[in-house]
């Protein structure tokens, strides 16, 4: 099997993006360095290639109390034009997915996945369905109907709306694109094709995703890139988007997140509504939010000079190997290593001297606070 492309494959390659193998995807991890991208949607603004993210479509009568049985999160908080971050638990509590779910219309939800778990998210959501009693339900796959672009950074909302000009046309109503306050949706009209932009930012920075046709994305990108020349654009890579969310501990499916792993370990909790009535994996969660659970995801920063930590390195404490990296790089903000593991939560306290082994050789680093990065 060949390795699946985005619709801006070309783009891509244009632009003199290094592509490598993500999860089955051609994706660009650099165009000019990691620091450089990273540094700009610190500053100024990036625009990143989100088009292998999935995208889910549930409506019907049913499609408010079923979402509200499979996600954690408490669905009846969104109104049209709402999104809100939420996982998709097993009965045991791990997470299967943790996604972004918007309310469309009263009867329509949006739900934006990871490119790794798409297959995995719509058998597990359509077997659900299946034992679903609670009203007309449908489902559908559209991920490939759309590509997604997203634009993150502070200068962003100096030049989308000379590219997204005028009023909202659907879901949510704005005078324009930057009307948009966080987490909300609303549908546009842009080259004679109707896209989505979502205002929810997972970089630690203002920034809006943008979601619709294949062409109107290739018209989309080459125009951001044209309005933001002269406010500091960049094209930005899988490498840039790693580092900036690492550095404010965002989990990543895959590394912070999986089957086996539980919102409450991950430190998600806040997305957990307990009060909401029955759903898949409430009890374990219960009770790991009532008792604490047994290993935490902690932040860390390197206090020795060392290569980088990288995921599945040893985490040792008192001369014990004690847990393991998840997330590690060099953040490009503080200049020095940071990452994410999971150790046993008596040890998860802030201030923790802990040490990262590197290449066979250990070196000491400290617990923090979450996020590694604030900006101030």
């Amino acid at each position: 099997m060949g390795l699946k492309r985005t619709t801006l494959f070309a783009a891509h390659q244009k632009l003199g993006g290094k592509l490598i193998d993500f999860g089955g995807w051609e994706m660009p991890v650099q165009y000019t360095s990691i620091t450089d991208e990273h540094n700009a949607v610190r500053t100024a603004a990036g625009i990143f290639d989100i088009s292998h993210m999935g995208e889910v479509t549930v409506s019907g009568a049913g499609a408010e109390a079923f979402l509200n049985s499979v996600l954690t999160n408490d669905i009846r908080k969104l109104t049209s034009g709402l999104g809100q971050y939420t996982l998709m638990c097993n009965e045991r509590g791990g997470v299967i997915d943790d996604l972004y779910a918007y309310r469309l219309s009263v009867n329509v939800y949006l739900l934006i996945i990871n490119a790794s778990r798409i297959a995995d998210d719509v058998a597990w959501l359509q077997a659900q369905a299946a034992k679903f009693s609670g009203g007309e339900l449908s489902l559908t796959d559209a991920s490939h109907h759309y590509a997604a672009i997203a634009v993150q950074g502070p200068r962003v909302k100096e030049f989308i709306g000379s590219v997204i000009p005028g009023a909202s046309a659907s879901v949510f109503s704005v005078n324009a694109v930057t009307d948009l306050k966080k987490n909300q949706l609303a549908g546009f009209h842009f080259d004679n094709s109707s896209i989505f932009v979502a205002r929810t930012g997972y970089t630690g920075e203002d920034g809006f995703e943008i979601v619709g046709p294949d062409t109107a994305i290739q018209h989309l990108w080459d125009q951001l890139l044209a309005a933001g020349a002269a406010f500091g654009i960049k094209p930005c890579g899988l490498g840039a988007r790693d580092t900036l969310r690492t550095e404010v501990c965002y989990p990543l499916y895959g590394h912070e997140l999986d089957e086996q792993t539980t919102p409450i370990e991950a430190g998600v909790g806040f997305f957990v509504a307990l009060d909401k009535g029955e759903f898949n994996g409430r009890a374990i969660l219960a009770e790991q939010k009532a008792n604490g659970p047994q290993k935490k995801l902690v932040a860390f920063k390197m206090t020795d000079k060392s290569a980088p930590p990288r995921p599945h390195y040893p985490i040792w404490v008192n001369g014990a190997s004690v847990g393991i990296v998840t997330s590690g790089t060099q953040s490009p903000s503080l200049n020095l290593g940071i990452g994410l593991g999971y150790i046993p939560a008596a040890l998860a306290k802030a201030d923790t001297k802990i040490e990262i082994e590197i290449r066979g050789k250990r070196y000491a680093a400290v617990v923090v606070p979450k996020p590694i990065f604030r900006r101030t």
